[in-house]
């Protein structure tokens, strides 16, 4: 498996892949594709944070990071994490997962956030957002949405969360 930087050139293959790869998912609004587009086009896209990973050759995967606020401290938002259904359970997330956090935390980012599954995030270390003091967005449960520190040393965050403006929220 290859992780890289998401080029120009794989925008429509990371299209396609985010739209197939959510239309089974249990929790999806069937936007999410618009979404990493609106995202590579606005101030919190970060370059690179928004990878792929390659099977074979084969577009396997994409996962795409971009800039929040948590009270006045700027901090990442995980979405979409998108793997082919043929991929799936192989362990391309998790790799995307991993080198995202490995990459964000030298880039000097020291928490994520991630609305999601309660059982798939937590294996990567993330915990309920309100253990660290991260006001819960409301309608949102708080099983889903959750946080993680990527540095160890990483000065205590608090307070309500501040999405790019094109999450909606």
């Amino acid at each position: 498996m290859v992780i890289r930087q998401e080029r120009p050139e794989d925008y429509e293959k990371v299209y396609q892949l985010i739209k197939e790869a959510f239309l089974s998912a249990e929790h999806a609004d069937g936007n999410e594709q618009d979404l990493a587009c609106a995202l590579r086009k606005g101030k919190a896209f970060i370059p690179e944070l928004s990878l792929t990973a390659e099977v074979d050759g084969s577009l396997a995967g994409h996962i795409l990071f971009t800039k929040a606020a948590v009270g006045g401290d700027e901090v990442l938002v995980l979405a979409p994490l998108a793997v082919k259904p043929e991929f799936q359970r192989q362990g391309v997330g998790s790799a995307l997962i991993r080198e995202g956090h490995r990459i964000a935390e030298k880039l000097g980012y020291s928490y994520s956030l991630v609305l999601g599954s309660e059982n798939y995030y937590p294996k990567f270390g993330y915990k309920q957002a309100v253990e660290f003091g991260i006001e819960v967005p409301e309608g949102i449960p708080s099983e889903n949405f959750m946080a993680i520190r990527l540095k160890e040393d990483a000065k205590p965050v608090k307070g309500p969360v501040v999405y790019a403006e094109e999450f909606g929220m």
